[in-house]
């Protein structure tokens, strides 16, 4: 390889978080949830995840954040190759990712200031190092007024951009939800898409999966649609509002 092509792979590499090459996954004996999926994304990117329940969204997800492994191919993560990472390598590499997950998984004995700090307090931070700083990203996701209330007093959109505003405190590198505004009503739905697509303009990768045509179809981003564990590109599909 010449001196140039060495380069240019490099340069390559360096613009790429994620690739899978011929990825297949299936949970113990039972059949391919994702089949012989191959996927490269640049840093900075922005994709949505579309398909039916059961099509492999959840799936591909858990693999993106290490929660699983594959079953069979390649997968490479910040440039390195998620099967020879040791035990100690793991949890750095997921301090990388942030997770909106479909459930919230908040902790309703904990304040929203306290959920959206945990990560912070489980990485070792003081709480007088980040105290300022998560009372700017809570008001910065409109809970500026709701630092102290509880999970369970908090509205269902409340909820969703407390989760949002865990997922991002410690500044990932890639930010994964997982049906994000499932549970939330149109004008919530674009309020939270726009917060996504301001970590986006910050640099952070974005991958959503949604069953929400509609607010595919308004942002213009690209989709990655599954069928059946297959993974097919599909152009955006429409203007960015």
């Amino acid at each position: 390889m010449s001196r140039n092509a060495q380069a240019a792979a490099g340069e390559s590499l360096s613009d790429e978080i994620l690739r899978f090459s011929d990825v297949s996954m299936r949970y113990g004996r039972g059949p391919e949830v994702l089949s012989n999926v191959s996927l490269s994304l640049p840093r900075g990117s922005f994709h949505f995840i579309t398909g039916v329940s059961g099509a492999g969204k959840s799936s591909l997800l858990k693999l993106i954040y290490l929660a699983a492994r594959p079953s069979s191919g390649a997968f490479r993560l910040f440039g390195d190759d998620v099967a020879t990472m040791s035990a100690r390598d793991l949890p750095m590499a997921r301090r990388k990712i942030g997770v909106v997950f479909q459930d919230l998984l908040l902790l309703d004995h904990l304040s929203a200031f306290d959920n959206t700090a945990l990560p912070l307090r489980i990485a070792g931070h003081k709480a007088a190092d980040y105290r300022s700083d998560v009372a700017e990203l809570l008001t910065w996701v409109g809970l500026g007024t709701r630092m102290n209330a509880l999970p369970p007093t908090l509205a269902g959109g409340e909820k969703q951009r407390l989760a949002i505003a865990r997922a991002v405190v410690n500044r990932p590198e890639i930010l994964l939800a997982d049906e994000p505004t499932g549970n939330v009503d149109h004008e919530m739905a674009l309020r939270i898409y726009r917060l996504f697509v301001e970590m986006n303009r910050l640099g952070t990768t974005v991958i959503i999966a949604t069953h929400d045509q509609d607010l595919v179809a308004r942002s213009g981003r690209p989709v990655l649609h599954l069928e059946k564990g297959r993974l097919k590109p599909l152009p955006p599909q429409g203007p960015v509002t």
